[in-house]
């Protein structure tokens, strides 16, 4: 199988601790990181991922939004400048140790995150940064 993921989860997956916007988000991305620890790959999607699918029936949910378009688009730009090659929709992406690494200090060093100021979790995702990733569950 494989994990239907939009762009700029790329990065929410670097640092998620297991904090959500709801108990079914939380458990549903848990889930997402189990798969993808288990070696499956990453498709890219355009909107709504399988990250999301708890949100969905949200009254207004804000992964319908212009913001979070705006996030896939840099955070597309940032990856597939960091790891040479386009990430466009329907790309495929193995997220293999090396790849994780090579995310995971671009990101912290603030060279992928232009995604991410304006986001509620912000301060959150550069305090598991600052800790070297400790507590991140993928």
């Amino acid at each position: 199988m494989t994990v239907r993921l939009r762009a700029h989860h790329l990065f929410c997956l670097l640092t998620y601790v297991g904090r959500g916007y709801t108990p079914a988000f939380t458990a549903n991305y848990d889930k997402v990181v189990e798969r993808l620890a288990a070696g499956e790959g990453v498709l890219i999607v355009s909107g709504p991922d399988d990250i999301c699918a708890p949100l969905l029936d949200d009254l207004d949910p804000h992964c319908l939004g212009e913001s979070a378009s705006e996030r896939d688009r840099l955070a597309a730009r940032d990856v597939g400048d960091l790891l040479g090659h386009p990430i466009l929709v329907g790309a495929r992406v193995a997220l293999d140790a090396s790849t994780l690494a090579q995310m995971r200090k671009a990101f912290s060093s603030g060279k992928t995150r232009a995604a991410c100021p304006g986001c509620e979790w912000f301060d959150l995702c550069g305090t598991v940064a600052a800790g070297r990733f400790r507590g991140a569950r993928l």
